[in-house]
């Protein structure tokens, strides 16, 4: 047990502090999709999408004294001296209300704690954690109680909002397939589409792009050292050795073809056998580093070959990739944006199958539907356009999708 409150008034000390650094006025598009309601609310992501910035801004706007709110990391020396049990004890006997806990994939046996402190306390908790969390199959059976929201970098739509001060709302995937020339027309009364298609992709994903522009690429390659050293060895048991791989093959990614991969020769290159092989991709997977792609007859076994395998969104590939195809980065765009709302799977013809129904070939702006001709509910999707029509859809309004 606590002995005092000095503790709560420590962390409530360290709480204003965040609070006072807190300077990013921008609301992501989480800050709409949200329900403020319920009672616990878990927000998980990859490292650097900006979770830390959404709580403490949702902390800033309660309207309840400063009190009876609190913003902890678990990973803090306090936590650890305690624990989050006893912490929500005290600040819920203080009159607490809202209970903000961060980075909670580093602290142990954390769902047995959330869900003792969701049936004990009438306390609001809201939690963010490494995307390599999976709250559906933990042993405490969290997601039954939780609400838990993905997270992802900003889509081209965010990056224009920040970048230009301007408000561009969102679609769905419908309505861009059905009304996507007269959308796209619309759009380009408010910017030109393609004047900053390319900085966003290859700094744009990231929020932190716009505190620290010039040294973007140093800080985009220490938050996944982070996500390989610290994130994924607290979810995973993974020996120093097995860490020193998963940087090796984030770098040997880069020289092979999506849908090209020789699984002999990269276990080869890394000195370790194929199923360790599949063990640090699915690591790699669930840490937003990678995107790993199957046809629906393989479903999720992580011990079959990937039908594709991409960097998880095109600003790795600029920062890691030293000769980065652009036919690569505009499926790892495209994959990336509508992952966010939808299941993709690989067909045998095109690119990408999108919830079972559509079919989207990716290439510039000359592409043409040779390969995927006479397929129903099927789309070309081209780079280097401002407006399509018919079946032809600009690659960058599917940034406009959250």
């Amino acid at each position: 047990m606590l002995k005092d409150v000095s503790m709560i008034e420590q962390l409530h000390q360290n709480f204003i502090q965040y609070l006072e650094n807190q300077k990013v006025s921008y609301h992501r598009y989480i800050w709409n999709v949200i329900n403020h309601n319920e009672k616990l609310i878990g927000i998980i992501g990859a490292r650097g999408v900006g979770k830390t910035t959404y709580i403490l801004q949702y902390l800033k706007s309660l309207d309840i004294p400063l009190h009876q709110k609190l913003y902890i990391s678990a990973d803090s020396l306090e936590v650890l001296d305690s624990s989050l049990l006893e912490i929500a004890k005290e600040f819920s006997a203080l009159g607490g209300q809202v209970l903000a806990i961060d980075e909670i994939h580093k602290y142990r046996d954390f769902e047995r704690e959330l869900k003792q402190i969701y049936d004990m306390l009438d306390l609001k908790v809201i939690f963010s954690g490494s995307s390599a969390i999976e709250l559906e199959h933990s042993k405490a059976d969290l997601s039954r109680r939780a609400l838990i929201y993905h997270m992802n970098g900003l889509s081209y739509r965010e990056f224009l909002e920040i970048k230009l001060g301007v408000q561009l709302k969102p679609y769905s995937l419908e309505e861009l397939l059905n009304n996507h020339l007269d959308i796209a027309y619309q759009l380009k009364k408010e910017f030109n589409p393609l004047e900053y298609w390319k900085e966003y992709l290859s700094y744009g994903f990231y929020p932190f792009y716009f505190q620290e522009a010039s040294s973007y690429t140093i800080k985009l390659k220490e938050t996944i050292n982070t996500v390989i050293e610290t994130d994924i060895p607290s979810v995973f048991t993974i020996k120093y050795e097995s860490i020193i791989n998963l940087k090796k093959l984030v770098t040997l990614i880069c020289s092979s073809e999506p849908f090209k991969l020789n699984i002999k020769e990269l276990s080869g290159k890394i000195g370790t056998d194929r199923d360790t092989l599949y063990l640090y991709m699915n690591y790699l997977h669930r840490g937003k580093i990678f995107n790993i792609l199957r046809s629906k007859t393989k479903g999720d076994n992580i011990f079959l070959k990937p039908d594709k395998i991409y960097l998880n969104n095109p600003n790795l590939n600029h920062a890691y990739c030293k000769d980065a195809k652009i036919g690569t980065i505009r499926e790892v765009f495209f994959a990336n944006q509508l992952q966010m709302l939808h299941t993709l799977s690989i067909p045998s013809k095109g690119d990408f199958l999108v919830d079972d129904n559509y079919l989207f070939e990716i290439g510039g702006k000359n592409k043409s539907f040779k390969q995927i001709k006479d397929i129903p509910n099927s789309f070309v999707i081209a780079d280097d356009i401002e407006v399509g029509f018919n079946n032809k859809i600009p690659l960058w309004l599917f940034g406009f999708l959250y």
